[in-house]
Parts: C-alpha cells; sequence; structure tokens
C-alpha cells in the first residue's frame, strides 16, 4: 500500500460548526411566517426553493436568504410584510458574522496530520464567507493548500488533485457529506472517510457506498490520525 500523499479535509460540519445555524436560523423563519403557512408546509417549500437555485445562487448562507424570501413571497401570494423580509435579511447577515465554532477533535486531528502530510482543505459555499471562517478557525496556516469550489464532483476533485500534483490513490479525504466529500473522491480512486455531523441538510442525504474497501466511517476527527496510520500500514 503506498503512502498517502496528501490528507483533504472538508470545513463546513467538519472542522466547525454550519449547518446548526442554519437550522436554527430555519426556525426563526418559520416563527415569522407562523400565522401564514404550517412549518412542515414551510419547510417543504423552502427545500423545494434551494433546491431550484443552487444552480443560480450556489452553495452557502447568501443563497439560502434568497430562497427564504422567494419562499416568503410564494407562500404568501406576493403580500409578504417588508418586515418579514427585512428579518430574513437580517437573519442572513447575522449568520455571515457568527463567530467559529471548532467542532470537538478537529484542531487536534488537523495539527496532528500536518507534522507528517501535506493537507488540503476543500470547501464548498461563497468565497467571501469560507475566507472568513477559515481566517477565523486560526487553521489556515496548517494547510498546504486551499480550494473553495461552487460544487463538489468526481471532476472536480480530480482536476485539484491534477493540478496539485497527487495521484487520486494516493489522497484521503475526510468529511461529514456522503455526497459531497466521500462518494466523489472514491469515484476517482481515493480514500473517502465519512465523519457524520449531528444535522445533515437534506439534499445531502444520500446511501453509503457500504462494501466499498477504500470507504471508512469515524465517530469524530480524534480518530483520523490513527486511521491514517493503519491505511499507509496496509492494515
Amino acid at each position: 500500500m503506498p503512502a498517502l500523499d496528501a490528507i483533504a479535509f472538508d470545513a463546513d460540519d467538519t472542522l466547525w460548526q454550519n449547518e446548526r445555524f442554519f437550522r436554527l436560523t430555519q426556525d426563526r423563519f418559520a416563527a415569522l411566517l407562523a400565522d401564514v403557512a404550517p412549518r412542515d408546509h414551510l419547510e417543504e417549500r423552502l427545500l423545494a426553493a434551494e433546491r431550484r437555485n443552487l444552480g443560480h445562487y450556489g452553495f452557502g448562507i447568501k443563497g439560502f436568504m434568497l430562497s427564504m424570501i422567494e419562499t416568503a413571497l410564494d407562500v404568501t401570494g406576493d403580500r409578504v410584510p417588508a418586515r418579514v423580509i427585512r428579518e430574513i435579511v437580517a437573519a442572513g447577515q447575522e449568520m455571515l458574522a457568527h463567530p467559529i465554532e471548532l467542532l470537538p477533535q478537529a484542531r487536534a486531528a488537523v495539527e496532528r496530520l500536518a507534522e507528517s502530510h501535506p493537507l488540503l482543505l476543500i470547501t464548498k459555499g461563497d468565497l467571501l464567507d469560507q475566507e472568513r471562517k477559515l481566517a477565523q478557525s486560526g487553521l489556515g496556516d496548517l494547510f498546504a493548500g486551499v480550494e473553495i469550489v461552487s460544487d463538489k464532483s468526481a471532476p472536480v476533485y480530480a482536476a485539484i488533485f491534477a493540478r496539485r500534483g497527487f495521484a487520486p490513490e494516493s489522497v484521503l479525504m475526510a468529511g461529514n457529506s456522503l455526497k459531497s466529500d466521500v462518494i466523489p473522491v472514491l469515484e476517482v480512486g481515493g480514500f473517502g472517510v465519512h465523519v457524520p455531523h449531528d444535522l445533515t441538510w437534506a439534499l445531502e442525504e444520500v446511501a453509503p457506498p457500504e462494501g466499498h474497501g477504500r470507504f471508512h466511517r469515524l465517530v469524530d476527527l480524534g480518530a483520523l490520525p490513527a486511521l491514517v496510520e493503519r491505511i499507509e500500514n496496509g492494515a
């Protein structure tokens, strides 16, 4: 078994909290429109808007804000009060300014692996927001490369690895999303390590690739250095 030439990490809900703040804002959104639509219906309409709008706005808080505004217009028949729009914008701005909360074991795992391997951060979302979060995390200097992409797919990973001079089969990617962080890396020949978060966005939910020889699942990032060692020892 060849040595791993690089270790890659996802950012949101892998290194720091993210989905939790979306859920809190969604609670606030539901409360604003509680007299117009039942929560289940509102969440269904919002998710449909997010799915429709991914191709227009991409991933991140700004697209989420616009999808909430669109949903509010839809469920009120274009009669949404201006104060509701203002509350939605304020909620999004609060999300964009929220301090980073690192997940347990994230710093220790990144620091440990940076001593022995080049590290990559591969994340999707809004460029300015992701740069802000990385700067606040205090982890930026530990990464040999940072890639902020509009989406994550097998061709995107293949291009990143090729551009940085790594053979896909020599890269391990760790993240909370099977759809974005694990399966595409397995498809190009790398190792995919699923580190589940308590909350998963509905549009990221897919079946795990059980039985794949390069698929691993960990409870948290604290177990990642030992897994890397086992892989490199051929275990």
